[in-house]
């Protein structure tokens, strides 16, 4: 009987897992069977690459990989799912890390840890969302960055006129009026120097804030028009019905959470805000802490805003406010109130019932 040698890969039936530490230049990948490392190697940034490779070494196999949310985004996500790769993209805060391997990290390393964990199956990728949303986020989010930018540029006039000296009148400190209007600008415009190098650093000074000012006014009237959009229209007019919540804070929620229905709970939502306690508990010793450090940056510090709104214009708010201040400082109090505005853009978005504030008798 002769014996019929085979030289045709075939992995059908079997799992493959990839670990990608991803970075601009180069990804550094490892490869893992159910019961062993078959490769380690570094390549091009290139999902058709790795594919290539895969597909050239464990034919039939069903693939599995995963990478760290970070610089890069989604794109190589995307990139995997097209050349039939099952992929997820996790949170670094979230993936296990041996001692060793805090004491010893390479690229090498990480992109085993990786492996290693999402063949265990201790990982859980994050919600992924389409282009078209990741790309409206991507403007909301400029209006934080052109904000920030502004205050800096604020500040740097200031710092210029009290390095020289020059004092702002009493009538532009005024809350009341405030600085920054024309009024003041023009008196800026004005401001008398030693030399014209002095005035020519605070023109251009001007001139930016200026450009800043305009660009913010134009990126507004763009949020303003997604929230006049069709897909946006109803639950904006939901969303602003919370007192405190107006159509800016409501555009970001909208375009940040995607979809509502991924949060099981209220409280599901406040932990991806970050409106929650740290705690350490252990045996008889219940340890609870501040505010959680994990946290939506951009949304919390959008809600601790509107809790400031809610509290004067909803009297519910403004009765709890009144009982937390009994007992601890304003800053907790607001959180708690913050925490509360949370409870009801859930309430609203997952009803989809427009919020009808509590009359106090």
């Amino acid at each position: 009987m002769r014996t019929i040698q085979r030289n045709k890969l075939d992995f059908k039936g079997q799992n493959i897992y990839i670990g990608i530490d991803v970075h601009l230049k180069s990804w550094s990948v490892t490869v893992l069977s159910e019961n062993s490392v078959l490769k380690k190697f570094s390549q091009s940034p290139d999902a058709a690459a790795l594919f290539k490779f895969l597909f050239a070494n464990y034919p039939g196999a069903s693939y599995h990989s995963v990478y760290e949310a970070g610089f890069c985004g989604f794109w190589i996500h995307r990139q995997l799912e097209k050349f039939g790769i099952t992929n997820i993209v996790v949170n670094p805060a979230d993936v296990p890390t041996m001692n060793k391997e805090k004491l010893r990290k390479t690229d090498s390393v990480d992109s085993s840890k990786l492996a290693r964990e999402l063949r265990s199956g201790s990982l859980k990728g994050i919600y992924v969302p389409d282009d078209i949303m990741l790309e409206m986020r991507s403007l909301i989010r400029l209006r934080s960055t052109i904000v920030k930018d502004s205050t800096r540029q604020k500040n740097r006039i200031k710092s210029l006129l009290r390095f020289h000296g020059i004092e702002i009148p009493e009538q532009f400190m005024r809350h009341s009026i405030g600085n920054w209007s024309k009024h003041f600008l023009k008196w800026l415009r004005d401001v008398e120097l030693s030399s014209k190098y002095g005035r020519e650093a605070l023109n251009l000074h001007i001139d930016q804030f200026i450009r800043l000012r305009v660009m913010l006014l134009q990126q507004t009237r763009m949020i303003r028009n997604i929230s006049r959009s069709e897909a946006f229209a109803e639950p904006i007019r939901l969303l602003t019905s919370v007192p405190g919540i107006g159509i800016t804070t409501g555009i970001t929620f909208l375009l940040e959470l995607d979809d509502i229905s991924r949060f099981a709970s209220a409280a599901h939502l406040a932990s991806y805000v970050g409106l929650i306690p740290m705690c350490h508990s252990s045996g008889d010793k219940d340890g609870g802490g501040d505010i959680t450090v994990r946290k939506h940056s951009m949304l919390r510090c959008y809600i601790i805003e509107a809790a400031w709104i809610a509290i004067r214009k909803d009297p519910t708010m403004t009765m709890a406010y009144g009982e937390y201040r009994k007992r601890m400082n304003a800053q907790k109090a607001i959180v708690k109130i913050a925490r509360k505005l949370v409870n009801r853009i859930y309430f609203v978005l997952k009803r989809r019932q427009e919020y009808v504030p509590c009359i106090v008798r």
